[in-house]
């Protein structure tokens, strides 16, 4: 490409493509993120989410799964990208974009490495991470309104007191019982499977997903 006259030429930059992945899960009755340390450079012993450099003949969603599965193996986690962040200095090290992803897993799982931290108090995060992480969240809470993404964050079987406690634990504010559990049922995404749990309180029957792939459907309404 030639430059226009009269404009001030500029180095390409050199850039580097990783991918970063936001694990996320409820335990213990909050939202909590999947973490690890950073070991080396200007970033070193700090929190960050698991992620790193894309390979030469590698896809953006094989690094990410890449990445994942070294700190995460086997956590049947739900993954889709997220956002791209490019800001220079973003990394101290070299210049470098990475491609976010959100992962949803159904439990936090224990691997070595992998700190799993409550998402309302987390630490000073590595790089640009806890920027990330607000997407990742904010993300999360739409398309909570507005598909049936909690799939992703239950068991395969669970109780409508469950479904609730996603939404509320996510949204971090309460919801009517009775208008939560009528626009639910009523929108045809749960399966009553003729069981029941038992436990403290009275029987509580059990539900699955009719599927667990995303799909569009509006799960709570404006007012709420």
């Amino acid at each position: 490409m030639t430059a226009c006259a009269g404009t001030p030429r500029h180095a390409d930059a050199t850039v580097a493509v990783a991918v970063d992945v936001v694990p996320l899960a409820l335990y213990e009755g909050r939202l909590h993120a999947g973490l690890v340390r950073v070991e080396r450079g200007d970033e070193r012993s700090r929190f960050a989410f698991p992620g790193g450099r894309v390979r030469e003949n590698e896809s953006l969603d094989a690094a990410a799964a890449r990445w994942l599965a070294g700190h995460l193996p086997d956590s049947g986690v739900h993954v889709e990208q997220l956002y791209t962040f490019g800001e220079p200095g973003r990394d101290p090290a070299s210049r470098v974009v990475s491609v976010a992803y959100l992962a949803l897993l159904s439990r936090a799982i224990a691997a070595p490495g992998v700190e799993w931290l409550p998402c309302a108090t987390l630490p000073r995060l590595a790089y640009d991470h806890r920027t990330i992480a607000r997407v990742a969240l904010d993300r999360l809470r739409a398309k909570l309104a507005y598909t049936n993404l909690a799939w992703a964050l239950l068991d395969r079987t669970f109780t409508l007191a469950d479904l609730q406690q996603v939404y509320e634990t996510v949204l971090g504010r309460a919801l009517d019982r009775r208008n939560f559990r009528k626009r639910v049922l009523a929108l045809g995404l749960l399966s009553p499977l003729g069981a029941t749990r038992h436990g403290a309180h009275r029987p509580a029957q059990l539900f699955r997903f009719t599927t667990r792939r995303p799909i569009t459907v509006g799960v709570l309404s404006e007012r709420e």
